[in-house]
């Protein structure tokens, strides 16, 4: 790639200037590199002081490589391994409500069901975020998702369901409180986390 410069000792002044700085810098102030400013750019071939600039940075670029790599192998084992997001089991049925409520009344916790739909964009947005929140109270609550477009009327008749998205906390075999999510996703995710705290 050719540059365009009005004068050559112009380009030559500015580069062996960047240089000379850069080398300053990595030599503590000069103190220990005196020899610098006394290497010429060479136009039409890589200088010497080009080619030790162009080790230096690959040798910053692995290291910075092998600090991020070490730095995330550390940082999994000390987070007990836990997880960013757990996905929502999906109600399709009677059943399957039935089921949920006799495991969770075993293991004495609650459970947080969010009744959606596919056509509702809300719903939809606020779907990943709660699984992100299934995460956080892993393993005290489990998180499930009812499409109410995809199930029998007479589950989405059992939730008392009007409007979607509709989060449900179910405690015992009962349903407890619930939100109903039209406003802005934080807020709806800071009314379920307080909604979970008060039933826990």
């Amino acid at each position: 790639m050719a540059i365009l410069v009005p004068n050559s000792h112009m380009l030559y002044r500015d580069v062996l200037h960047r240089d000379q700085q850069y080398y300053q810098g990595s030599n503590g102030g000069g103190g220990g590199g005196g020899g610098c400013t006394s290497v010429a750019v060479q136009f039409g071939r890589r200088s010497v002081l080009s080619k030790e600039m162009g080790k230096r940075r690959r040798k910053r670029r692995e290291a910075v490589k092998a600090m991020g790599f070490w730095q995330d192998v550390t940082s999994n084992s000390s987070s007990s391994n836990r997880p960013s997001s757990i996905e929502m089991d999906a109600i399709t049925c009677m059943d399957d409500l039935d089921e949920a409520l006799r495991q969770a009344q075993e293991l004495s916790r609650p459970i947080l069901i969010d009744w959606m739909a596919s056509w509702c964009r809300k719903c939809i947005y606020l779907k990943p975020k709660l699984e992100k929140l299934a995460a956080e109270f892993h393993p005290r609550i489990k998180f499930y998702f009812v499409d109410v477009n995809k199930v029998p009327q007479t589950l989405v008749k059992r939730g008392n369901i009007s409007k979607m998205p509709t989060i449900q906390l179910w405690k015992d075999g009962e349903w407890k409180a619930e939100i109903i999510g039209g406003h802005k996703a934080w807020l709806v995710l800071d009314e379920v986390r307080e909604m979970i705290q008060n039933n826990l």
